[in-house]
């Protein structure tokens, strides 16, 4: 680019980033309040034990498989094309979900939930990366993670506010609160942008330049690029010496912090404690979202240093929690403490993987590779639930310590040998 683009100076927030992240936050805060229903749902019907375990897998199934098809297909017609389809399903979701009165209802409209909420959540990962500004990216997408866990945190409020009403209440509960999102969602999408930097990548750089122009005015697509390089994405980085290391750094730290949060917030409630099911989803929950607000400072935080401490954090107190078991069994306090810590730490390495594995790849083929290590990292999840589902609490938590034993080894390997992708580094540098 000539030296007049290179002047330009750094383009402010606008009307339309409000929107795309209030878009955003909400797809992200309902992927996690569909993910975390299996829980709930285990007590709309009267199943067997050994049908709760198929349940709870159902969820990582369903979603991985929403991801597997809409990471390729949003690569290939576009980012904003596939919103269109999801949220047609959480509609059809939502109405269905409330009048299933038989388990193999909850499992095919839950099942349709989950697809959509798939393939919303990757969809989102690459295009938030791709359309916000890059002194604010770091920031945007730590922030719109961190609503994850308030989904969890809202699903075990509707949960606990209707415990005492009737089934039927209770889903009737569940299905609204989707229905209210989702009008959110089709009231911030209207503003939504496609990707200009998808655009260029299939060589539409007439239509990206336009599309830039009539969202952000007339420098907002130079401003909104790396002024070092072209915005057509001509490299092909993932045939590097480095794509190795961004797939074992990427599908490890995936594998554990989906693994290591599903085990504590979604089963150890069925599995070990029954009775407290909703609770430690709440609890664990709001320590998660406590925990995000350190996305505030996204842009000053080393992504390697997020990724690092906690996948070790939370190693670290999971042998600690073990250690503790039967101290803990005898104090209820200590028992939430550590739900809590755990939490925290379990929390900050998601949100450094959860951004890593979405900025890392070339923009052509961005949701494609990150669906790729989401499919396998989510997918590995699902027969833990099967392995861990007859364990003591003993064997529980040393499968845990496992599971935080191989998450940071991938963090120790990004650490040591990965490049630095926060700090308001652009997307065109990071990936």
């Amino acid at each position: 680019m000539d030296s007049q683009h290179k002047s330009l100076p750094h383009r402010n927030w606008s009307r339309i980033d409000t929107w795309a992240f209030i878009s955003f936050a909400m797809g992200m805060f309902i992927e996690s309040y569909i993910f975390g229903m299996s829980s709930i749902a285990t007590t709309w019907v009267k199943i067997p034990d050994s049908y709760k375990a198929l349940l709870l897998s159902r969820s990582p199934l369903w979603l991985i498989i929403g991801i597997g098809i809409a990471g390729p297909v949003s690569d290939r017609i576009g980012r904003k094309q596939v919103f269109y389809i999801t949220m047609s399903l959480y509609a059809i979701g939502a109405i269905g979900i409330t009048f299933s009165y038989t388990f193999y209802l909850i499992l095919i409209f839950l099942g349709i939930l989950l697809f959509a909420s798939g393939g919303e959540m990757n969809t989102i990962m690459a295009l938030s990366q791709e359309i916000m500004p890059r002194q604010h990216r770091s920031s945007t997408m730590l922030l719109e993670l961190n609503f994850i866990p308030l989904g969890g945190l809202v699903l075990a409020a509707v949960a606990f506010s209707s415990l005492y009403s009737s089934i039927y209440f209770q889903r009737l509960m569940v299905a609204l609160t989707i229905i209210i999102v989702l009008v959110v969602l089709v009231a911030s999408r209207r503003y939504l942008p496609e990707s200009f930097l998808w655009l260029a990548s299939k060589g539409k750089n007439e239509q990206a330049i336009a599309d830039a122009k009539k969202y952000y005015g007339e420098a907002g697509y130079l401003e909104r690029t790396d002024n070092t390089k072209d915005l057509s994405d001509s490299r092909d980085l993932n045939k590097t010496s480095h794509f190795w290391l961004k797939f074992f750094a990427t599908l490890t730290t995936a594998f554990a912090g989906t693994t290591g949060f599903g085990l504590i917030a979604y089963e150890l409630g069925p599995i070990i404690f029954p009775n407290l099911t909703d609770l430690i989803l709440l609890v664990s929950s709001v320590a998660a979202f406590a925990m995000g607000l350190i996305g505030f400072f996204g842009e000053k935080i080393s992504r390697k240093s997020m990724l690092l401490w906690g996948n070790l954090g939370a190693l670290a107190f999971t042998i600690i929690t073990y250690e503790l078991i039967g101290t803990w069994s005898k104090y209820i306090i200590l028992f939430w403490a550590l739900v809590v810590i755990l939490n925290a730490f379990v929390q900050l390495g998601y949100l450094a993987e959860d951004t890593l594995k979405s900025e890392v790849w070339a923009t052509k083929s961005r949701g494609s590779l990150t669906a790729l290590v989401r499919f396998l990292g989510i997918g590995l999840y699902i027969p833990t639930i099967y392995i861990t589902y007859t364990y003591n609490i003993y064997q529980y938590m040393l499968f845990n310590i496992l599971v935080w034993v191989i998450g940071s080894a991938g963090a120790v390997a990004w650490y040591i040998l990965g490049k630095e992708t926060g700090k308001g580094i652009p997307i065109e540098l990071a990936d």
